[in-house]
């Protein structure tokens, strides 16, 4: 009897969990179909490509001769590779510490700021702005001449407002009447004694570049002198058609104002003045005496021209740089995110305590954001890691090797005129390799998280 009620129960619920079974074979079934042209594309596009690249990493350039570790033992023998993984290095240690910082620092402020959301949408902007796009703009604000690049405009403003600039920096002495200095200065051949004029002819000076308000030369020529000074004219010894004589002054020439003049007496300057509008100047009060009259070299310096931003000492900070303008928005607004979700108790409870507001940053703000800290700099670890058009773009030919990192220098082995692709996928694998620990890491990150 007992026997018979065990297997009239028992029928039931063997078929309900044969029911069972096929309903989930069923939901995988369809899970599956539905799944299944991602994974379609996921294997096209991810999978088969990194196979491909593995194997292709053990042939030569022609891809038909097996060289097995050969090319991975040539990517490290390589000067320009190794210098590829340490400009890489340095991206992935500064640019991400600076990008979490900065993103740390905006989100904390944004909070106390009115326009919040207005300023959240001005740091995000240049997210919407594509890498190619983003590396034209800072090529050209980069530009080493400061009528195209907008940076050396601006430092080269800034110097010359504290410093200021040569007015002839083109000008040079009249070859046979006037001798040139080691430090570039032009001086009298012949001494000068008080009670006596000299003229001093220069040339190299287009008029139209004359400063506005010269005037001729001619009247200053003339000034009588009396017997304790030294009188003179600094002019432009060029006559418009080419009729004037040489080292004298004629009618048409002009004088050269705003050039700093010195008397030198046994080779140390010992009076100094400034031509005025017509090139005249003069050195009242000498002693008897035979003197030498000097045009320092600080008359014709070349006018500065600003940092070498894309030279080979500064163009991966400046790579560097546009990097941040990009993407610290989005260190910000993740940040942010974060923020938003702390508790405001525990803050409210410290400023009652009586905590100030760094103490209150450093001990309860950064540790409570520590997760999303974590998971915004490794994301950008990842990201820095497979920086490619920034650097392709901004960086110009003849630095590009000072610039590069494991992206571009894998593309310029295997495309931009190296050919050996074997090699090239080398530098993909070796790339693969360091991006990987990281993505693993912030996988793990986000599954602790969803517990």
């Amino acid at each position: 009897m007992t026997a018979t009620l065990v297997k009239e129960q028992a029928g039931p619920r063997a078929a309900g969990a044969a029911r069972g079974r096929r309903s989930r074979r069923r939901a995988r079934l369809i899970a599956l179909l539905f799944v299944f042209p991602a994974l379609l594309l996921l294997g096209a596009l991810v999978v088969y490509p990194v196979l491909f690249s593995v194997g292709r990493s053990f042939f030569d350039a022609s891809g038909t001769r097996f060289v097995g570790g050969g090319n991975y033992a040539e990517m490290f023998r390589d000067p320009a590779t190794l210098k590829a993984i340490r400009n890489t290095t340095i991206w992935v240690v500064v640019a991400p510490a600076l990008l979490t910082g900065l993103g740390l620092i905006l989100a904390v402020l944004v909070e106390k700021v009115r326009w919040a959301t207005a300023f959240k949408l001005l740091l995000f902007m240049p997210m919407a702005v594509s890498f190619l796009a983003a590396g034209i703009i800072f090529r050209l604000a980069y530009d080493e001449d400061p009528d195209k690049g907008v940076l050396n405009a601006a430092v080269v403003s800034v110097h010359d407002a504290f410093t200021g600039t040569s007015t002839y920096p083109t000008a040079r002495g009249r070859v046979g009447l006037l001798d040139q200095g080691r430090d570039g200065s032009w001086l009298t051949r012949a001494g000068v004694s008080p009670g006596e004029s000299v003229a001093i002819p220069m040339v190299g000076v287009l008029p139209k570049d004359l400063p506005a308000g010269t005037e001729p030369a001619r009247t200053a020529a003339s000034h009588a002198v009396s017997a304790k000074e030294v009188r003179g004219v600094v002019y432009l010894d060029f006559t418009p058609g080419g009729s004037g004589r040489q080292g004298k002054v004629d009618a048409r020439e002009s004088g050269l104002p705003g050039m700093k003049v010195e008397a030198l007496r046994d080779g140390h300057p010992v009076a100094s003045t400034t031509s005025a509008a017509d090139g005249s100047f003069r050195f009242p009060g000498l002693a008897g005496g035979s003197y030498t009259v000097r045009l320092p070299a600080a008359n014709f310096a070349a006018p500065y021209q600003g940092v070498s931003w894309l030279g080979p000492t500064l163009v991966t900070p400046a790579i560097i740089g546009a990097y941040l303008w990009i993407w610290t928005g989005f260190a910000m607004v993740l940040i942010g995110a974060g923020l938003a979700t702390l508790p405001r108790d525990a803050l409210e409870a410290a400023r009652m305590d009586g905590a100030n507001e760094w103490q209150i940053f450093r001990r309860i703000t950064v540790p409570l954001l520590a997760p999303v800290l974590t998971v915004v700099f490794v994301t950008l670890v990842i990201n820095v890691m497979k920086v490619f058009d920034l650097v392709y773009i901004i960086a110009p030919g003849p630095v590009q090797e000072d610039a590069t990192v494991l992206a571009t220098q894998m593309w310029l082995v295997s495309f931009g005129g190296g050919n050996n692709q074997g090699l090239g996928s080398a530098l993909g694998v070796l790339l693969l390799l360091l991006v990987v620990p990281a993505m693993v890491f912030n996988v793990r990150r986000f599954r602790r998280s969803q517990r």
